[in-house]
């Protein structure tokens, strides 16, 4: 199918008529294209002959690579080797025909194959392009091999994650990265709201480990005023109490927080000690996690003698918060997230149907939309070579025999 048809044959999404290279490994360039695909960007990925890493990363099915099919869902697939001089040129004529280009090589990478910065807004002056590294495009750090996981020790995430008492803790899946893909995607279309005032592109620097830094709060802030080093506090929190994780009598286990006054006021009344309430400490949430021991053991005690059905009806009843612990097959059952449509079923000629996460949120007018999952490597090459830039199948076929595409 054709890319003006497969276009055409869908609801507009808010981003429809941006097209986007995306030229990214691992895991946030990647992830933040998604994005801009799920609202209606046609997204062209770009991979090297022998394959993107992803797809050899994770569970597969089949030799079919699971975690391919969700970051790469709603991309056309292209092959192309950049270390050559012909893929280069191919390269900087799928750049003039683009809105956004998204990259993650070394600094200098791009350069090296003249394929840079200048030379792309010189043919287009037009494009945004992202780049998106560990350390960012200059200073010392900026030539070493940069993942989310050195970012989540660099920035103070693992220093303050893990029980007081143990090890700092990495989070299990790509956090610094899925942070650092929302901020990118949220760059470009600044970029691109700029670029309807000024018609021109722009170069975006995304340092992976500097988006997850800003979410972690007024660390910065706190150092600088008061010399405080926040500590490792386990399911704690330094800002509230009580705020943990509880095991109930049936052996689950549930989340309860009370950031809010209100909140703390109704869970110690809930659990039958409402002359905590009284207690001059209890006035604010810094106060209280002070107190978290004390807290602690009446609100354990009380969900310790409670099955989580009761727990659960009895804190809803309160108008107190909580929350089960999920894992995924939780998740997929859970009535909420099934009246949302969070999960998602896709048809895939490889798998049949996948489940996946849907679009993040919803726009009334404009609403996202997951069209298919991850392709085939390679398998758009004759459409989009083809169609977009004119090279025939003649052409094509020596491309693929030289190791091109």
């Amino acid at each position: 199918m054709s890319l003006q048809s497969t276009q055409a044959s869908l609801p507009a999404g808010p981003l429809t008529g941006i097209r986007v290279l995306d030229a990214a490994t691992l895991f946030a360039g990647p992830l933040a294209a998604m994005l801009l695909g799920d609202f209606g960007a046609e997204v062209i990925k770009i991979e090297h002959p022998n394959g993107d890493p992803v797809r050899s990363h994770g569970y597969c099915k089949n030799g079919v690579a699971l975690w391919w099919k969700v970051i790469s869902r709603n991309k056309r697939c292209v092959t192309l080797n950049l270390n050559l001089p012909e893929g280069q040129d191919l390269f900087r004529q799928l750049a003039q025909r683009a809105d956004v280009l998204i990259e993650s090589f070394r600094p200098g990478t791009l350069e090296r194959w003249e394929v840079g910065p200048e030379i792309l807004q010189e043919i287009n002056p037009r494009l945004i392009i992202a780049r998106v590294t560990g350390f960012g495009q200059f200073g010392p750090y900026k030539s070493r091999p940069g993942f989310g996981t050195l970012a989540e020790a660099m920035s103070g995430f693992a220093a303050i994650t893990g029980q007081r008492d143990g090890p700092p803790t990495l989070p299990p899946f790509g956090l610094a990265d899925g942070i650092s893909a929302l901020a990118t995607a949220t760059a470009i279309l600044m970029a691109l709201h700029a670029r309807e005032h000024s018609g021109e592109g722009q170069v975006i620097d995304t340092a992976i480990i500097e988006p997850i830094l800003t979410i972690l709060g007024p660390q910065l802030t706190w150092f600088d005023q008061l010399g405080i080093l926040q500590p490792r506090t386990g399911n704690r929190s330094v800002n509230n109490a009580p705020r943990n994780v509880y095991r109930t009598k049936d052996e689950k286990w549930v989340a309860v927080s009370t950031s809010a006054q209100n909140i703390a006021e109704r869970l110690m009344t809930l659990v039958g000690r409402p002359d905590v309430i009284q207690q001059p400490w209890f006035l604010s949430g810094a106060e209280r996690a002070k107190h978290a021991d004390e807290l602690d053991e009446i609100v354990a005690g009380w969900i310790g003698e409670h099955a989580l059905d009761e727990v659960m009806r009895e804190f809803a009843k309160a108008e107190a918060a909580v929350a089960p612990i999920y894992d995924v097959q939780d998740i997929m059952s859970d009535p909420q997230y099934k009246a949302l449509g969070t999960v998602l079923e896709v048809p895939d000629d490889e798998l049949g149907t996948v489940k996946m996460q849907n679009v993040m949120f919803r726009l009334s007018r404009t609403p996202g939309k997951v069209r298919f999952a991850g392709r085939r490597k390679g398998e758009d090459n004759s459409v989009v070579y083809g169609e977009l830039l004119g090279v025939t199948s003649d052409r094509l076929r020596m491309l693929k025999k030289q190791g091109v595409i």
